[in-house]
């Protein structure tokens, strides 16, 4: 888990760059408008709206934003997207994971592809990182005025698999199976988390020499720039080193 931390770390320190770009509220407007499609507009009913919603509060969404998603979704000039993922291996044979929603999928094939091609990878078959990935309850909470002791305590019984804290920040890992009653248990103890997602979590990471390492960050940046890859995922440790030379 210590790899995927970090990354998560030296992501949320650009995030504010991102944010100005607009990367991340395109990206949570489209998990708003699936959601709101596929199970309706009230988030009383629809958890999966629930759960988008409480991820774009998490990176601070106006309200009005949220608001016009939903109406997007449900009204007369509704947008339709399409959920799909990519497989493959990029640079130096680091296994990469992209899931995307996009409302053209030639478009998007072509995109992707053009990715792997360019920075030396190869685009594999759905299925063929089956066994590298795991999916995982990831939850990540502020560390403000928090009994942590109880907290982990509560979090464990609801089925939480690990509890790490990094500075102002908690992840909360869990199986797959474990998200809905994690969630729940969060919600009875008054915590809203930041960002609750199922996330790839890789069973094995392949450590690279600096230089190696930053040609496939680079490589997975160049996906997660995309307006239609929602969520990149992939298998390179992240070092103390290489976390290092990214700051």
């Amino acid at each position: 888990m210590s790899g995927h931390s970090k990354w998560s770390t030296i992501k949320r320190k650009k995030g504010a760059a991102d944010a100005k770009r607009g990367k991340i509220f395109t990206k949570i407007i489209k998990e708003i408008i699936i959601a709101a499609k596929e199970g309706g507009s009230d988030p009383e009913s629809n958890a999966k709206l629930r759960l988008a919603i409480q991820n774009a509060k998490g990176v601070n969404m106006p309200k009005d934003n949220i608001e016009r998603a939903i109406k997007k979704a449900v009204g007369s000039e509704a947008e339709s997207f399409t959920e799909t993922s990519f497989e493959g291996y990029g640079p130096y044979g680091i296994a990469v994971f992209a899931e995307c929603l996009t409302d053209n999928n030639n478009r998007t094939v072509a995109s992707v592809r053009s990715a792997f091609n360019k920075h030396g990878g190869n685009l594999g078959t759905n299925g063929s990182l089956k066994f590298v990935f795991e999916r995982k309850g990831i939850f990540t909470i502020k560390n403000e005025d928090l009994n942590l002791e109880d907290v982990e305590l509560e979090m464990i019984d609801a089925g939480a698999e690990d509890f790490e804290i990094d500075g102002d920040r908690i992840t909360i890992t869990c199986a797959k199976e474990d998200f809905g009653s994690v969630s729940r248990k969060l919600s009875e103890l008054g915590i809203e988390p930041e960002e609750a997602r199922l996330k790839r979590i890789p069973n094995d990471t392949k450590k690279l020499d600096v230089e190696a390492a930053k040609k496939v960050l680079k490589f997975i940046e160049s996906l997660e720039d995309d307006d239609d890859i929602q969520n990149v995922y992939h298998n390179l440790e992240i070092t103390d080193e290489l976390a290092a030379a990214l700051e």
